[in-house]
């Protein structure tokens, strides 16, 4: 009670007016308007909230699906093949951020089985290297990624590739490569017999259906290399890969070119920001829709306390005050829905991998298939930074619809407004 004493008396009459619309019965449909305007910008602050958070799991959950083939960098020789792979290597475990470092070489080719042809990219690895810089060897489902030796021309498959070649564990296959043999009748592709001797799932349809690993001495005869393509990189915090990537272009001898996992699926990451700006505007249109209804909740008000105006400026109120007095009111307003908004939204979001579930238990329905979709259930990443965006932009949004109520309250003239009082 002493510090409601202790408040400005623009904020005492604002609260009051806040309180009040509540619980007069005199001003229900003013009361209804507003408490309308607070069930507006709260559930719009939640949906932002919530929708932003299942995106960004999305992007989080297929992101970590690509990382676990992908490397987050790649070191290429300009000579075209890296002999001195061991030694690019120790330079750039020198880096604290990188973390392993696996030879590679990479290619593309045909595999045939009878009539069926499939393309595929060809990646020879070192089995007991690769498990350092990715998580294929951990998501080989049928055989076993060690199983590739050098010389013996096995292979292991992507799922989805091994279904559309009917092949599993132990059939056989051709691969052809388009860098075919010169011969009397022209030039032909070169072809090699392969062994399947596992089948991974990486849970990312791109990779596969269109990625095969064979053993590294194996993939640098199939590209005509005396050493690996180059190095693939695991580093400590992967958003940092760009700038890691320009430290060692730095620190590494040699004429070397990086690339890292952003720059191999730019277009993919750019669409992804793109919806997430045009889903960010289309939801906040929902908040600026009731930031409309706290315009007319507080015009109704000013109206109505015409009277109250006239006798506060009568009492020596300044036209400033009166302002300050509809302002704080819709700022209250503002504040209740933001609050209301970001914690529903929160809690929402942190929930959703029990809410999502009871809500498909309730209805006897399923969202995602997981034969269609792979991911099974919905993700969630919720940012604070995105809370504390939505949240600041619901604030200024409620702010602003406050000024022109709060100006026409201060231009009410105390003699025009208490003549039929």
């Amino acid at each position: 009670m002493s510090l409601m004493k202790q408040l400005p008396f623009e904020w005492l009459v604002g609260l009051r007016y806040t309180r009040a619309g509540r619980r007069s019965g005199r001003n229900s449909f003013i009361s209804f308007i507003s408490a309308i305007s607070v069930a507006g910008i709260a559930l719009g602050v939640a949906a932002l909230i919530i929708v932003l958070s299942v995106m960004n799991g999305f992007q989080k959950e297929v992101t970590d699906r690509m990382l676990s083939v992908l490397a987050h960098i790649e070191v290429f020789d300009g000579r075209g093949s890296m002999p001195d792979w061991q030694q690019k290597a120790q330079e750039a475990a020198r880096n604290p951020a990188v973390k392993a470092a696996a030879p590679f070489t990479e290619t593309q080719g045909m595999l045939i089985v009878d009539d069926v042809l499939k393309p595929a990219i060809v990646r020879g690895v070192l089995p007991s290297e690769e498990a350092k810089v990715s998580d294929v060897a951990r998501q080989v489902k049928l055989g076993s990624l060690a199983a590739l030796e050098p010389g013996a021309f096995n292979i292991v498959l992507g799922a989805a590739l091994a279904r559309s070649l009917h092949v599993s564990v132990g059939d056989k296959l051709t691969m052809a490569l388009a860098q075919g043999q010169v011969t009397p009748a022209g030039v032909i592709p070169r072809m090699r017999a392969f062994r399947v001797v596992g089948i991974f799932e990486a849970g990312h349809y791109e990779f596969d259906s269109a990625f095969a690993f064979v053993h590294l001495a194996d993939g640098e005869k199939l590209e005509r290399l005396d050493a690996p393509a180059g190095l693939r990189l695991k580093v400590a915090d992967m958003h940092k890969a760009p700038q890691i990537a320009a430290e060692l272009r730095k620190s590494m001898s040699g004429e070397l070119y990086f690339r890292d996992w952003s720059k191999l699926n730019q277009t993919w990451f750019a669409a992804v920001q793109t919806e997430k700006k045009m889903m960010f505007i289309i939801l906040a249109l929902i908040i600026a829709v009731a930031a409309f209804n706290l315009v007319s909740s507080l015009v109704m008000t000013v109206t109505d306390k015409q009277a109250d105006i006239a006798i506060l400026r009568t009492l020596g109120a300044s036209p400033r005050s009166i302002m300050k007095i509809f302002m704080v009111q819709g700022g209250l307003v503002g504040l209740i829905g933001t609050a209301t908004g970001v914690g529903l939204g929160v809690l929402v979001a942190l929930n959703i991998d029990v809410i999502v579930p009871f809500i498909e238990h309730l209805l006897g329905v399923q969202f995602l298939a997981k034969d269609v979709y792979v991911i099974s259930t919905v993700p969630s990443d919720l940012r604070w930074s995105d809370v504390g965006a939505i949240g600041g932009m619901a604030l200024v949004l409620a702010f602003l619809a406050t000024l022109y109520p709060s100006w026409s309250a201060a231009r009410v003239k105390p003699a025009e407004a208490l003549r039929y009082e």
